[in-house]
C-alpha cells in the first residue's frame, strides 16, 4: 500500500525510492508486525483472560504436570500473529501481486478454521473442538483453490517453460523436474499445504516449541522466495525462476516479525497459547509459499521437525491399531521425551537446535547442485 501511495512522489522525495526494493519493504513489514504484536500483546491477553476464565482445556491423557502448570492459560493467541501479518503485508507489500493474495487467502482461511476450533474448545470446555473430518475438508477446499490459483499464475507467466507450473523440482539437481500434470499436481499441492498446517498444529504442544521453528522456516523461505523470484539470482544459482514470487519475502518478513512479538508472551512459562488459530494458519502459510516457489520437497527438509512430529503421531496410531502396541510413550514425540523425564525447556531448546540444522541443510540445496 505504501508503495502505491508514495512511489509517485519519489522524484521529489528520493527517500521514497527505497520502496522499490523488496528487501527494504521486507524489513518494514517485519518491524510493523513486531510492533503490533509486542504492544498489542498485553492488552489482548488481558482481554482473552476475561473471556476465557478457565483458559484452554488441557488433555486429560497428557503429561500430568500440564494439568497443574498450564491450566488457566488463554488460547487463540494466534489471532495476534494474524493481525501483525495482515497489517504488515498490506502496508508494505505490492498489492498488485497475486501471490501475496493467495498466501493471505490461505493464512486467513486456515486461521478462521482454527478460530472456530478454538472457540468450540473454550466454550464447550472440551479438547475435541471442530471434528477432524470437517477441518480436513475445509483445509482441502481452501488449499485446492490456492493451488489452482498459483498454477494458473505461473502457467501464464512469460518465459516459463511448458509444464513447469505442474512439475515438482528435486533438490540438489538443477534440471530434474517431475511432471505431474494439472490434476495430480492439484492433489499434491493441496496435500503439501494441509500437511504443513496440521504438522505445525501437532508441534504446538510446549511453550515456544512451534513458534521458533516457524520463524526459522519463514526466514528460510523468505530468502528462497527472494532468490527464485529474481531472474538474475535464480540463473546464477541454477534455480528455476518463478516470476512474481519474490514479493512473498515481504509476507515472510511480516510473519517473522509477528511471530517474534508473539514469542515474547509465549516464552516459558507461556502467558498465552497460539491455539489452532495460529498453528493451522502459520503451517498453511508455509506450505502455500513452498508450493508457490516450487520448493515443496525443500519444505520437508527445512520443516523436518514438523514432519517428525506428524510422522510420530501416524506411526503411533498405526502401530496401536495394527498391533495393539505403542511405539512411543506418548505422541507427538515431544510428549515422549516428557514421559522420559526430560524437562520442558530442554526439549524445546534441543528441538530449536534441530530446526536450525535442518534449515541450514535445506538452504544448502540452493547451491549444492
Amino acid at each position: 500500500m505504501l508503495e502505491w501511495l508514495l512511489l509517485p512522489y519519489a522524484e521529489d522525495i528520493t527517500l521514497f525510492n527505497l520502496l522499490n526494493y523488496i528487501t527494504f519493504r521486507t524489513g518494514g513489514a517485519l518491524m510493523t508486525a513486531l510492533v503490533i504484536a509486542i504492544f498489542g500483546g498485553a492488552p489482548f491477553i488481558r482481554w482473552l483472560k476475561k473471556k476465557q476464565r478457565e483458559g484452554q482445556p488441557i488433555r486429560e491423557d497428557g503429561p500430568e504436570r500440564h494439568v497443574i502448570e498450564k491450566a488457566g492459560t488463554p488460547t487463540m493467541g494466534g489471532f495476534l500473529i494474524l493481525v501483525g501479518i495482515v497489517v504488515g503485508t498490506l502496508l508494505w507489500g505490492d498489492l498488485t501481486n497475486q501471490y501475496l493474495w493467495v498466501v493471505m487467502f490461505v493464512t486467513v482461511g486456515y486461521g478462521a478454521i482454527g478460530f472456530v476450533d478454538d472457540y468450540r474448545k473454550v466454550t464447550q470446555r472440551s479438547t475435541a473442538g471442530l471434528s477432524g473430518k470437517a477441518k480436513l475438508l475445509l483445509q482441502f477446499v481452501i488449499g485446492g483453490i490456492a493451488v489452482w490459483w498459483m498454477t494458473n499464475l505461473l502457467g501464464q507467466a512469460p518465459g516459463v517453460p511448458d509444464g513447469f507450473a505442474t512439475s515438482v523440482a528435486v533438490p540438489f539437481f538443477k534440471d530434474v523436474l517431475i511432471p505431474l500434470g494439472f490434476g495430480l499436481f492439484l492433489v499434491f499441492g493441496t496435500l503439501v499445504i494441509a500437511f504443513a498446517s496440521n504438522a505445525v498444529n501437532l508441534t504446538d504442544g510446549l511453550d515456544g516449541l512451534a513458534i521458533v521453528p516457524v520463524m526459522i522456516a519463514a526466514a528460510s523461505f523468505g530468502f528462497i522466495a527472494y532468490i527464485v523470484g529474481n531472474a538474475i539470482f535464480a540463473d546464477y544459482l541454477q534455480l528455476n525462476f518463478t516470476p512474481g514470487t519474490g514479493e512473498l519475502a515481504v509476507f515472510c518478513g511480516a510473519l517473522l516479525g509477528a511471530s517474534l512479538g508473539f514469542l515474547w508472551f509465549n516464552a516459558p512459562p507461556a502467558m498465552v497459547f497460539m491455539g489452532d488459530t495460529g498453528s493451522l494458519s502459520l503451517g498453511g502459510a508455509l506450505g502455500t509459499i513452498a508450493v508457490a516457489v516450487k520448493h515443496e520437497v525443500v519444505l520437508a527438509i527445512i520443516g523436518g521437525l514438523f514432519v517428525l512430529e506428524a510422522v510420530s503421531v501416524m506411526v503411533q496410531v498405526a502401530s496401536f491399531k495394527m498391533f495393539g502396541k505403542r511405539v512411543f510413550r506418548m505422541a507427538p514425540i515431544h510428549h515422549h521425551f516428557e514421559k522420559m523425564g526430560w524437562q520442558e525447556p530442554t526439549i524445546v531448546v534441543r528441538f530449536w537446535i534441530i530446526a536450525v540444522i535442518l534449515a541450514l541443510i535445506g538452504l544448502s540445496t540452493l547451491k549444492l547442485r
